[in-house]
């Protein structure tokens, strides 16, 4: 009996736990090999987990870390049996949970799976993916021109690098101040202690640029230009909980006003009875993507102008210590909020001129390097990756009206320009926030990698 294929396009978390649901899958044997591309020298971490950096901590404590939705505390009982540093507060370094994913998918490359699956990984880069005449398999093809034949070929590909909506010259994208993407391998490295330093944007990802600057001894004057001007709100105390009131409240309503209202009404009752907002938000977390698919295509896009920069900063939070450390910083003067939005770029010689706007006004201002900290690039109709283009250019990979990934079906198989869904291309990860809005996070993704663990044997068996 011949063997069935499966390539997976990426090794970080997505892709990763993918790799470990498929061996775990009951029944079997199955006659299956699994393909993991991954160019990064250790599978598992990928971007997000790889930092080297101690000061680097995940935003959400670890009792909710584990990598099996099945299993909660997999990963509190791997801390307490690995030599892994403490995690202050319930907050582990980016490093240590990066080491957990890198045992989880070196086990299942080590040896075949109970179930008779056997794994490969390959570190090279995917540069194509082509379906046969018939439509039954892809030929995915590497940097190195190695060829995989695979009966289903599934997109991890994470996150891209940020990319600010800037028409930036080749001058300013080639200048060495310019640090297009803070989680670079040498991304920072040539800031000198007293340089200045502009951030554009105020998120998560500048509160991680701030620590890391910090921790080099960075003394020079840090800007960070944000339209609003808020920094990421702080993890309350952890053992609050707040009924869900989805059901009762929510379910069904097909406009933003209609859910903000309700959401602020629970807020409001909430801290009427003595308790803090947070759980409120917290207790969202499992029907949001019911919320987002209930809204009509004009709905999102209105939460996504007016509703989603405030939602991010609610719903995304920071640990405590992140949060004292960058209010000592303002407090100190060494780093300093300006509202506006960066409008333009230009090279000054070995500086970088800033034209920042606001409310009709502009001001311009030279720094000595410039680092876009505005989040990962969404939209894959601007993505340039070779693979993700000939995918574009192809039809087979429809970038989604709104510019947030990639347009699938329910299992996360893409759909064509005509909407029809592959039987061989699917996607998991951030791609899939077309269809959930949050689609970033260890609690969706994991479950997204065991719903298509079962759906891929569920396609493997019908064969």
């Amino acid at each position: 009996m011949s063997r069935r294929t499966i390539t997976i396009l990426g090794g970080g978390f997505s892709g990763s736990m993918l790799l470990v649901q498929l061996a775990q899958l009951p029944g079997g044997p199955y006659a299956w090999d699994v393909h993991l591309v991954e160019p990064r020298p250790v599978p598992g971490p990928g971007l997000a987990y790889s930092a080297r950096r101690k000061e680097y901590l995940l935003n959400v404590r670890a009792p909710f870390l584990s990598a099996f939705p099945q299993q909660p505390t997999h990963f509190t009982d791997w801390l307490a049996n690995s030599k892994a540093t403490a995690c202050e507060g319930g907050f582990c370094s980016r490093q240590t949970y990066g080491r957990y994913l890198q045992q989880l998918t070196e086990e299942v490359l080590a040896w075949p799976s109970r179930n008779g699956i056997r794994f490969f990984c390959h570190h090279q880069k995917a540069v194509a993916a082509t379906p046969d005449p018939a439509g039954q398999t892809a030929t995915v093809r590497l940097a190195d021109g190695h060829e995989i034949v695979s009966e289903q070929v599934v997109l991890a590909l994470g996150n891209f690098a940020p990319a600010p909506n800037l028409r930036l010259s080749p001058e300013v994208r080639r200048h060495a101040r310019y640090h297009p993407n803070p989680w670079g391998p040498q991304a920072l490295l040539n800031i000198a202690p007293d340089d200045t330093v502009l951030l554009i944007g105020s998120g998560l990802t500048a509160v991680d640029v701030l620590l890391g600057l910090a921790a080099d001894g960075h003394y020079g004057q840090v800007t960070v230009v944000a339209r609003s001007g808020r920094w990421p709100t702080v993890h309350g105390p952890l053992g609050q909980t707040y009924p869900s009131f989805y059901a009762t409240d929510l379910a069904g309503l097909t406009t933003v006003a209609e859910v903000v209202r309700v959401v602020r009404r629970h807020v409001r009752a909430a801290r009427a009875q003595g308790h803090d907002w947070r759980p409120v938000i917290d207790s969202l977390r499992p029907h949001l993507g019911q919320i987002w698919q209930a809204w009509p295509l004009a709905e999102q896009a209105r939460f996504l102008r007016h509703v989603a920069s405030i939602w991010s900063v609610v719903r995304h939070r920071s640990p405590p210590q992140n949060a004292q450390a960058v209010q000592r910083m303002l407090d100190a003067g060494l780093v300093r909020m300006q509202l506006g939005k960066v409008e333009d770029i230009q090279a000054s010689g070995p500086d970088l001129q800033v034209t920042i706007a606001r409310r009709g006004q502009q001001a311009r201002l030279t720094v000595q390097h410039v680092i876009s900290c505005t989040g990962p690039l969404l939209d894959y109709s601007r993505i340039t990756d070779p693979l993700v283009s000939s995918l574009r250019a192809a039809g087979h990979l429809v970038p989604d009206a709104l510019h947030l990934g990639i347009t699938t079906d329910e299992h996360g198989a893409l759909r064509d320009a005509a909407g029809n869904p592959s039987g061989i291309f699917f996607t998991l990860g951030p791609s899939r926030r077309p269809a959930y809005f949050e689609s970033t996070a260890v609690p969706e993704l994991r479950q997204q990698a065991l719903a298509l663990a079962h759906h891929l044997q569920t396609l493997g068996i019908r064969a």
